[in-house]
């Protein structure tokens, strides 16, 4: 199929449906373009009920921060996929970056709606949503996820090896957040598939376990799991062996005290005529709209040149553009909302060009 660079699209639904027989190599450039949006998508929510919590440092303040840069890494780890097999990700362009509120790109869980909100019982069950495994241990729905698409990328990989070359490959280290936090160059199918079971299994755990096969610490658990705990406010442990089973029945997990940050709407706080906002709210926004349009560039910029220090360079600087980003949204999400409501302002995550 046509390559779809829009992030309003079905194009994850459209390449599920395609034969494997017909799963050539554009078919996987395709959809591991598909996939950076996928990932990139994740972020903005994340960030935005991180950045609400009242006071950093928290248990769920760092669980969260941590699966951020988990999910930054995942990122890292398609744009390698792509380069290795001779593509080039697509990151700085309006057409791809996330819209919120709003779908997955792709078409991926087209049931549910992606926002931008601070931490509340709402948001941390729109993030298990992403997150959900096909079969999580301690819940028995099945749904298409993000991990059956990973899957048949996988699939793809291997029947389609010769297509790795290892070019324009970035090396980049986030050991301090744990095993698996590395971005690795993909040389070799092994590498290929080391790199999917990170993305997968950090996200979804294994079909056995909850737990994180590629912790930041002892017993961390998967992404979605964290979130299950968040929101039912106990930890997951298991309550009986052969088979196992786990439950929500362990230690408190308290909801941290967070700024009551409001539902962003879409396209902006320059939509909702209630609470447009005022030129010093306006001028923070624009700040950090800018921040997060400079991260994008400077991560489209490292996988499209041949050096790899440039490169490396590149996605430094985009880490940069992250940590100034957050006393912006932190400003925003103490601003009252015009409106009464009690709630409060937050990052938009607006693409805007340079």
């Amino acid at each position: 199929m046509t390559q779809v660079l829009e992030y309003e699209s079905n194009a994850i639904v459209e390449l599920m449906g395609v034969l494997p027989a017909d799963r050539d190599a554009e078919w996987l450039k395709n959809s591991l373009q598909q996939a950076v949006m996928v990932e990139l998508a994740t972020i903005g929510p994340y960030a935005s009920a991180m950045w609400s919590i009242k006071q950093p440092g928290q248990t769920v303040y760092n669980d969260i921060r941590e699966i951020i840069f988990d999910e930054m890494t995942h990122m890292g780890l398609v744009c390698n996929m792509l380069t290795t097999i001779g593509g080039t990700p697509v990151i700085a362009d309006p057409k791809v970056v996330p819209k919120y509120e709003g779908p997955l790109p792709g078409g991926v869980r087209p049931e549910l709606t992606v926002f931008l909100e601070g931490l509340n019982k709402d948001s941390v069950e729109m993030f298990s949503e992403i997150e959900r495994p096909d079969k999580p241990v301690a819940q028995f729905e099945t749904f298409t996820t993000i991990g059956a698409f990973y899957t048949t990328i996988e699939d793809a990989f291997e029947v389609h090896q010769h297509l790795i070359k290892g070019t324009r490959q970035i090396e980049y280290s986030l050991a301090h957040h744990g095993e698996g936090n590395n971005i690795l160059p993909l040389d070799t199918i092994e590498k290929v598939r080391a790199a999917i079971e990170v993305i997968k299994e950090q996200g979804e755990g294994t079909s056995a376990s909850p737990q994180n096969p590629f912790p930041g610490k002892p017993g961390e658990l998967a992404h979605f799991y964290v979130f299950r705990e968040i929101f039912h406010g106990k930890k997951l442990i298991k309550t009986s062996e052969s088979p196992d089973v786990w439950e929500f029945k362990g230690d408190d997990v308290p909801m941290p005290a967070a700024y009551p940050m409001g539902r962003v709407p879409q396209g902006g706080w320059a939509n909702d005529e209630l609470n447009a906002p005022s030129a010093e709210i306006q001028k923070t926004l624009g700040e950090f709209n800018t921040e997060f349009s400079a991260m994008l560039r400077a991560l489209d910029r490292a996988w499209r040149t041949d050096d790899p220090a440039e490169g490396k360079s590149e996605v430094s600087k985009a880490v940069g553009h992250m940590f100034a980003m957050s006393p912006k949204a932190k400003s925003l999400v103490q601003q009252e909302l015009p409106d009464g409501s009690g709630k409060t302002y937050g990052p938009e995550f607006l693409y805007v060009e340079e």
